[in-house]
Formats: structure tokens, C-alpha cells, sequence
């Protein structure tokens, strides 16, 4: 551990570590990769290169280089020719001839122009008008409103009548209104048409069926809640719908105790 020392203040000389050596690959750089699927199309071997993993490749015409191995051209092709260059009157440009020079004229300006290096504003100008007394002054000074004297609203013509936008909009109002009762009118009166009052003998033939039904539901549920132990799903069933329909035939019953019974017809 470094003691507390002022000689520690005092920057020490940066010293570089030493510099490793360039890594160099022990495999040579022209192998081809061992396993590789690229192979050259006109060749006796398997499509797989190199599976021995050998630095020493078979030489003869059998090669892991091939002329159209890569993308594009062949190496070398993109080399421009020194002896294909522009020679003169072939360009495009037609004549070869530049077009005359012209003077660009600038479009009117209509900003005001810069003033220039020797032009000075006038500096210093002072005012010693009074703004308060000079407004007071010229509202003192200035002519009153003339006001004119209308004719009195008795003396017109359309005084005491009501205007004519006030009448069409009370017709509109009415009619409306009137459209509005008419149509609870006819409905109310086609309520009245699906509606239809059974008479008493009606009633108590009804009152019959109903009851006579009951009874013969009423005549097989019995004979269901005799049985113990319901282990089936039928008894379960037919026991659960006698017991809906004895429901429903009592609220049946129960209606036409009514004094006036009405049938709706639309139903």
C-alpha cells in the first residue's frame, strides 16, 4: 500500500508498455476452408473441399480457385484501357461549342437599398412635443357629434303590429304541433285495433282449457314425485318441465281472474 507522501503530488513520466508482436496466422492465406460446399463445376471430385483440413492442395487442373468464383467480372477486366480515350468532336454535347456568356440581371428589389459605407444617419433629434397636452387640446378644440333626430317609433307606420317573421315562425310552431297530435292519435288508435276485449263466455271456456291442462300436468308430476331416488336423466328432465308448464299455467289462471281481458292481436 502507497504511503502518504507530498512526493506523491510530483506527476510521474508516462512510461508505454512494450508493443506485442503482429499476430500472424500459422495457416497459410490461399487455403480454401475446410468443409466448403464452392466447388468448380467441371470437376471429378465431391462437392465438398478440403475435408482432410490438408495445407498441401492437389495440384493439376483440379483447383480450389476457379475464373468466375466471385461476384462480377473476372479480376483484371475492370482496368481501363489507356488506349480507348476522348478523342476530339466526339463528345456529347452536339457542336462542342460553349453557349454565350450572358449577364445575369437581378429582378427589382423592393426592399430599400443598403445604405452605404460613407452615408450617416443623423443622430441626436430630439422632440419636445407634448403628446398629453397636444390630445386634451384637440379634444377641446374639436366639434361635437351632431345627433340626429329619428322619428318616433309611434309616429311609424308598422308601430303596434306584429312583424312578419314572428307570425311565420307562430305558423310553423302550429303546424308542427298539429302534425305531433295526429300522429298520437293514430297511434293510439292503432293500439286500440291490435287490442280485442274476449267476452265472459270466452273467458270461462278458457278457464277451462286451462284448468283441465293443469290437471293432466298436474296427474303426471304426481306420478313422478312418487319415485324415491330420480337417477336418471329423463325423470330429472320430464319432472323439471312439468314443474315449468304447472308454473305457468297457474299465471294463465291467474290473468283471466281479471274483470276485463284484452287479446293482443299482433302477437
Amino acid at each position: 500500500m502507497q504511503q502518504e507522501s507530498i512526493y506523491n503530488l510530483i506527476p510521474k513520466e508516462y512510461v508505454p508498455p512494450p508493443k506485442e508482436p503482429m499476430y500472424r496466422s500459422a495457416y497459410p492465406s490461399g487455403l480454401t476452408p475446410t468443409g466448403s460446399t464452392f466447388n468448380n463445376h467441371t470437376t471429378s471430385r465431391p462437392k465438398v473441399n478440403n475435408i482432410n483440413g490438408e495445407f498441401d492442395l492437389v495440384r493439376g487442373p483440379h483447383t480450389h480457385k476457379g475464373q468466375s468464383n466471385s461476384l462480377g467480372r473476372p479480376k483484371g477486366s475492370y482496368k481501363p484501357d489507356s488506349t480507348m480515350f476522348r478523342l476530339k468532336n466526339t463528345g456529347t454535347m452536339g457542336s462542342n461549342q460553349l453557349p454565350e456568356v450572358k449577364q445575369y440581371k437581378y429582378p427589382p428589389s423592393v426592399r430599400p437599398p443598403v445604405p452605404k459605407k460613407d452615408e450617416k444617419p443623423i443622430h441626436g433629434l430630439k422632440s419636445n412635443k407634448n403628446y398629453i397636452v397636444t390630445n386634451a387640446v384637440e379634444n377641446i378644440l374639436s366639434a361635437p357629434k351632431q345627433i340626429v333626430d329619428d322619428k318616433p317609433w309611434t309616429e311609424k307606420k308598422d308601430y303596434g303590429k306584429v312583424p312578419d317573421y314572428l307570425t311565420k315562425i307562430q305558423q310553423s310552431i302550429s303546424s308542427e304541433y298539429e302534425i305531433i297530435r295526429n300522429m298520437h292519435i293514430s297511434e293510439a288508435e292503432e293500439m286500440d285495433k291490435q287490442k280485442y276485449l274476449m267476452t265472459q263466455e270466452e273467458v270461462e271456456q278458457l278457464k277451462k282449457g286451462l284448468k283441465k291442462k293443469w290437471e293432466s300436468v298436474n296427474k303426471e308430476y304426481q306420478s313422478i314425485t312418487h319415485i324415491r331416488m330420480i337417477d336418471t336423466v329423463g325423470l330429472k328432465r320430464k319432472k323439471e318441465q312439468c314443474e315449468k308448464e304447472l308454473a305457468q299455467l297457474e299465471k294463465d289462471i291467474e290473468k283471466l281472474n281479471k274483470n276485463y281481458v284484452f287479446v293482443d292481436t299482433q302477437k
